[in-house]
């Protein structure tokens, strides 16, 4: 039979310092550990419509039909380990997860899955620290509104065989925070819409729900090019996330923010929230009197 190529969300979790585990509880009592966790992550899994392809030392790889099904699988494992499968081992040896996922192509074939989606889930999972849910932004955006308000953006990552970066997400998965989440979701239609407005020489660009993200850098091919020596290509990026507006940089040089009434801030593969109105330089500190600066600013 050839090899069936379809679309799936593909997640990798594994334990989080098992060989700490080893070395506290001994190899018996380890070993059981670890069996008790992924005999959990299997069953929470099928409760979720996914599919265990292979256990790997102290790894489990699944897939699932949907995005929603792999994220509120990846929660419910967290939940169920704090519950069940660490009753009893001392904080030192206390067992947590990483997980990763994505929701792409993949090729099945002999009951394993290869491909592109694979891959990428394999490396989230990499990017993930025990206790984390890690995802791609194409995968957040394919997630139920609810899901989509608990997750905040983590970092760009290098896919080996892709030419661009990803960009990745966490799910926020402990209940205080998706809480407080789905609150501020549910009370959106209530609130009136945030803009925030960008202007650079002759330039003059509103981002809003509709323009929800802007890059700047030296490329002429970014939303707003920017005629600074020391911005880097693909500079900086300003984004529209749970009603308000973060700059994340993704320089070398770093960007320098200035706002009303605070002292400057630098960022350099940081992120941050825009408040109020204030100025943006491109790899310079505003001590050095910059000539390229951006003007931003909020309006109701």
């Amino acid at each position: 039979m050839a090899p069936k190529t379809t679309n799936l969300a593909m997640l990798f979790a594994d334990v989080s310092g098992s060989t700490r585990l080893f070395e506290v509880l001994g190899d018996a009592t380890a070993r059981v550990k670890v069996s008790e966790c992924l005999d959990t992550l299997t069953e929470v899994t099928k409760n979720h419509n996914g599919t265990v392809i292979k256990t790997i030392g102290d790894e489990i790889m699944c897939t699932f039909p949907t995005a929603d099904d792999a994220a509120n699988a990846s929660v419910e494992m967290h939940e169920e380990l704090l519950d069940d499968v660490t009753e009893g081992v001392t904080d030192t040896t206390q067992l947590s997860i990483r997980v990763g996922f994505h929701f792409g192509p993949a090729i099945m074939e002999g009951g394993d899955v290869f491909g592109d989606a694979v891959n990428v889930a394999a490396r989230m999972a990499a990017q993930a620290k025990g206790g984390q849910i890690i995802t791609t932004q194409s995968t957040v955006d394919l997630l139920a509104p609810m899901l989509r308000a608990a997750t905040r953006f983590v970092d760009r990552a290098p896919i080996k065989g892709k030419k661009e970066e990803i960009e990745i997400y966490e799910i926020i998965w402990q209940e205080e925070d998706v809480t407080r989440m789905a609150t501020g979701m549910m009370s959106e239609d209530m609130k009136p819409e945030v803009k925030l407005r960008v202007r650079y020489g002759d330039s003059n660009i509103v981002l809003n729900k509709e323009r929800s993200s802007l890059v700047m850098g030296r490329s002429n091919t970014c939303d707003l090019p920017i005629n600074e020596k020391l911005a880097s290509r693909q500079h900086v990026r300003i984004e529209l996330r749970r009603e308000k507006f973060f700059i994340i940089d993704q320089s070398t040089n770093g960007t320098h923010v200035l706002i009303e009434n605070a002292e400057e801030e630098f960022l350099r593969r940081e992120e941050m929230p825009l408040q109020g109105a204030g100025k943006i330089s491109l790899g310079k500190s505003f001590s050095e009197g910059p000539s390229e600066v951006v003007q931003f600013s909020h309006e109701i």
